[in-house]
């Protein structure tokens, strides 16, 4: 029983602390201005998520919006960068949605 606690107290660090440094993410996101290249958002957000199938090479997936404490990052958790001749010119899953179906148009 004893060893529990510990793993238990272990994951809600972790939880926690995942949690925070996602609120410090969007609220840097809230203060972007159209126009930013990749390195710039980069430079002030980290390196986006990589290797997950909905990521693109236009659009970086930053880890905002934890919904669930199972370790895994869906797309539904993250605010999407899109970008076009490497410059900034939207966010958010809105803007995402919209911009994918244009395609489609």
């Amino acid at each position: 029983m004893k060893m529990k606690y510990p793993a238990i107290v272990l994951i809600l660090v972790a939880f926690l602390l995942v949690s925070c440094e996602s609120s410090r993410t969007k609220e840097k996101i809230e203060t972007f201005k159209k126009g930013m290249t990749q390195q710039e958002v980069i430079a002030e957000l980290g390196e986006p998520i990589k290797g997950e199938v909905y990521c693109k090479p236009n659009v970086l997936f930053y880890y905002t919006d934890p919904q669930w404490s199972d370790g895994n990052m869906t797309s539904d958790e993250c605010t999407p960068m899109v970008f076009e001749n490497n410059k900034l010119i939207g966010w958010g899953t809105e803007f995402y949605k919209d911009y994918r179906q244009k395609d489609w148009k």
